[in-house]
């Protein structure tokens, strides 16, 4: 009885965990605006540049001023997510002296230290490669997002397995 509750259990914290998610990338996908297509003034030839043929921008549809990917942001933001990967390594490790099962990874996984402090860093390592991408790309408010999102993911896991119960009928230490 206890295992159905605790899969009932699993099943609603990944439930929650999903729609939370879909929120989160509902609204950031809200705050983009969409593409516009290019205006032809019918020729081929390319237009020559006078003050009268320059697009006016609107005060709505203004680019994000071009910034260095190393900014203070993003290394604010690059810094947050390794700290917050630390604080779920932590977490995840504390987890497991308690008795209690790892959810997204293999229990083998976690227990092989260096393997898994390999996997944190890696995720790390990943936000900022995908935030590079979207630098390039000119996607700034998507390359500020990626670590916003995922410092927030990381650290509502740890904070997760902080406070989960530990079992009293599971020996401290079992793998």
């Amino acid at each position: 009885m206890a295992a159905t509750g605790r899969a009932a259990d699993i099943f609603r914290m990944r439930t929650r965990h999903t729609i939370f998610l879909g929120v989160l990338l509902t609204i950031a996908a809200a705050s983009l605006p969409a593409q516009q297509p290019a205006q032809h003034d019918g020729s081929e030839a390319p237009a020559k540049s006078t003050p009268q043929s320059a697009p006016k921008a609107s005060p709505t549809n203004r680019p994000l001023p071009a910034h260095r990917f190393w900014d203070r942001e993003n290394d604010l933001l690059f810094a947050s997510v390794g700290a917050a990967r630390g604080l779920d390594y932590a977490s995840t490790l504390n987890l497991r002296r308690r008795g209690l099962n790892e959810i997204l990874l293999t229990n083998s996984i976690v227990d092989n230290h260096p393997l898994f402090g390999g996997i944190e860093a890696a995720a790390t390592a990943a936000s900022i490669g995908v935030s590079y991408l979207f630098h390039r790309t000119g996607h700034h408010r998507l390359e500020r997002w990626t670590s916003a999102i995922h410092f927030g993911v990381a650290t509502g896991g740890a904070i997760r397995n902080y406070a989960l119960e530990t079992h009293p009928d599971t020996p401290a230490g079992s793998k």
